[in-house]
């Protein structure tokens, strides 16, 4: 097993062409050391009081939980870093209106815990591969990660279309608290084998594109009760938000209502559309104005024929 080398500061460009070019990438140092520390302490009473995992992939010499935003609000500062909020989107923006947040999740690997079996993430929603990137995983590090400790198993170019990885060997990606682990929710990985007898802790936080149906059911998790304390950004990567075209509304309005005290019992729908189906449907509108037959196909054949006249406009 290969240890991975250090990808030096977290400023240099190299890590947007790592993130593309290998599925994954650290940055190093971006968080301080007593903010991770103060976070630690108040992960104890939780980690404490939580059994171990059941079931095989998840490691019967495992502990996990979700839903930190509410048990431990500093979290918030990992999730909404900026370096990491800027790789994450400009892997997740192409192919999404919003995105949104799929998991936040503290994660204690006990001594004698066997190694992950190794999975991409993205598999959970059996999508087609090769081209979108559904998610973005991003490992804190709690303690210190080392190849003897269980840190996260990385198989190196294993992302997009899944190349072949039967003769890859993973890379142990070491790291200290204070660094970000970032991977694709294409790339093949696991947790490693904890081998020595000291707990290995980390928090796992992930984004994925606004139109999938998260990993942790963020509306459960986050209530409107709960959601009222975030700042507006936080509560639109929650989910209070909507994803154009009205997707994920509340009464046919953006679900951000529910965060402003009890809605109103009578609302009234309103259209939240993308910028392309505004135009297709103020040229619709304007045909029936005038009398004219509206196409078979509707917006979408309107937006067609748009397109078709814009391409032979520029060209």
């Amino acid at each position: 097993m290969t240890n991975l080398s250090s990808y030096g500061p977290a400023v240099e460009p190299a890590v947007d062409d790592d993130l593309q070019r290998q599925g994954f990438c650290v940055l190093r140092d971006i968080a301080s050391k007593t903010e991770i520390v103060e976070i630690d302490q108040a992960l104890d009473p939780r980690f404490a009081a939580t059994p171990f995992c059941l079931g095989g992939f998840y490691g019967p010499r495992t502990k996990r939980f979700g839903g930190l935003l509410k048990r431990v609000p500093a979290v918030e500062r990992l999730v909404r870093h900026p370096a990491i909020m800027r790789l994450v989107r400009s892997v997740l923006d192409p192919w999404c209106d919003t995105i949104q947040l799929n998991l936040t999740q503290a994660l204690e690997l006990h001594p004698g815990a066997p190694a992950q079996f190794p999975h991409r993430d993205q598999d959970m929603w059996r999508g087609p591969t090769g081209q979108i990137e559904y998610l973005v995983n991003v490992m804190w590090p709690i303690s210190p990660f080392k190849a003897e400790n269980g840190a996260t198993l990385i198989w190196p170019g294993s992302h997009n279309a899944g190349s072949a990885v039967k003769e890859a060997q993973p890379m142990a990606v070491e790291a200290e608290p204070g660094s970000a682990i970032l991977f694709l929710g294409s790339t093949l990985h696991g947790a490693g084998a904890n081998m020595t007898g000291a707990i290995r802790r980390g928090i796992i936080v992930s984004y994925c594109l606004g139109w999938l149906k998260p990993y942790e059911n963020q509306w459960l998790t986050y209530p409107p009760n709960a959601a009222r304390a975030f700042d507006p950004e936080l509560a639109a990567l929650v989910g209070y938000q909507q994803h154009r075209p009205n997707l994920g509304n509340y009464d046919g309005q953006c679900p951000s209502i529910l965060l402003r005290g009890e809605p109103p019992e009578y609302l009234a729908a309103t259209d939240a559309l993308r910028p392309d189906q505004e135009g297709a449907l103020a040229e619709f509108l304007d045909q029936q104005r005038t009398g004219q037959l509206p196409p078979a196909g509707g917006i979408a054949e309107i937006g067609a024929g748009r397109n078709k006249r814009e391409v032979k406009s520029n060209g």
